[in-house]
């Protein structure tokens, strides 16, 4: 079938946990595939993992961002039983995940629970019944059920702040011929648009850093501290691309260019190019204003780190939640960014 080798890519990257600021899984995977690929990378001191493919022109640079890090939680405490309540890391809601299996990324091992919401056998006298009624569930009245002592927490270096994030075994993506359903394709199916550029950018005629950035669902911060110290004429974040009866955006396989979104406008010139590079090689691209969103780009450019920004995404599904996307929408974008490069 078609895009069985990106899909396999984005199950690989999928898999690999990577909780705001502890993206260390993750980290040590994309610099396998990037060193199998021989392109210069290293780490920085912010946690972005950046590749370089040298231009033709040294003294001009652009980047390309995508993030690496996933919304989860983290543990606010431990109670006596076992119990571990948690707290929100980025834009994550109890009642997408549902009950079911959870991983606490302990310092020294990581353990399994169960996100609990309580029994529903259960009258007005437990405040679970809010739940089936009038109240979504919050993070504030759902629990995880370690089944484990405080000492056994301990000894696996769980404690306030250790992260928790969808069990493994849950993130597995499933493949619904041409469209990917899976937790995190925000961002890791971005990730594998970067490989594909570390893969097909050879020489191009400024140089380019693709730039895994740490720490954007918490503030773009891995995004901020690159540009501000990097000299860049524009960045291009890679991201999702909310589908909702709010917007004029098509579901498939059509990547969508954003004009403006919670964090302000994008570079209209910048926009431009990236259109005409798609014009020109017969690629299809839609364009967008939304909200409720922001990326690298529209955060690096509010804050002056850099002058002009851009956002391409692919439409998606069911955000922040188990989310659906056409593979052919994630392969444009690519392709776009490619010939966009090659064309600057």
């Amino acid at each position: 079938m078609p895009y069985d080798q990106l899909f396999s890519l984005i199950e690989d990257l999928v898999l690999c946990h990577s909780p705001s600021g502890a993206e260390g899984e993750i980290n040590q995977r994309l610099m396998e595939l990037l060193a199998a690929l021989g392109v210069e990378h290293w780490l920085d001191q912010a946690d972005n993992l950046i590749a370089r493919i040298p231009g033709q022109n040294p003294d001009r640079a652009i980047a390309i961002t995508a993030h690496k890090d996933e919304i989860g939680t983290l543990v606010k405490s431990i109670y006596t039983d076992g119990r571990v309540l948690v707290r929100r890391l980025g834009g994550s809601y109890p009642w997408v995940y549902g009950e079911g299996v959870v991983d606490l990324l302990g310092d020294h091992a990581t353990l399994s629970g169960i996100l609990s919401f309580g029994s529903r056998h259960v009258s007005h006298e437990s405040p679970q019944k809010a739940q089936q009624e009038t109240k979504p569930v919050t993070w504030e009245t759902a629990w995880i059920e370690t089944k484990r002592s405080p000492q056994e927490l301990t000894e696996a270096g769980i404690r306030p702040g250790t992260r928790v994030v969808v069990g493994k075994h849950r993130k597995r993506p499933f493949r619904m011929g041409d469209y990917i359903a899976s937790y995190t394709l925000d961002n890791k199916a971005s990730l594998a648009v970067l490989l594909a550029l570390a893969e097909r950018l050879t020489h191009p005629p400024v140089t380019v850093y693709l730039v895994a950035s740490a720490k954007e669902e918490v503030g773009a911060l891995g995004a901020l501290y690159f540009a501000q110290r990097q000299p860049l004429e524009a960045l291009v974040a890679l991201e999702i691309c909310p589908l909702s009866s709010e917007y004029a955006i098509q579901a498939g396989d059509t990547p969508v260019l954003l004009a403006q979104d919670a964090y302000g406008l994008y570079d209209e010139g910048l926009n431009w190019d990236i259109r005409q590079a798609a014009l020109r090689h017969h690629l299809p691209i839609q364009l967008a204003v939304i909200s409720g969103f922001g990326s690298d780009g529209s955060i690096a450019m509010k804050f002056g780190h850099v002058a002009r920004a851009a956002c391409l995404g692919f439409p998606t599904h069911n955000t922040h939640g188990y989310e659906i996307a056409h593979l052919g929408a994630i392969a444009h974008c690519a392709k776009i960014l490619e010939h966009f490069c090659n064309d600057l």
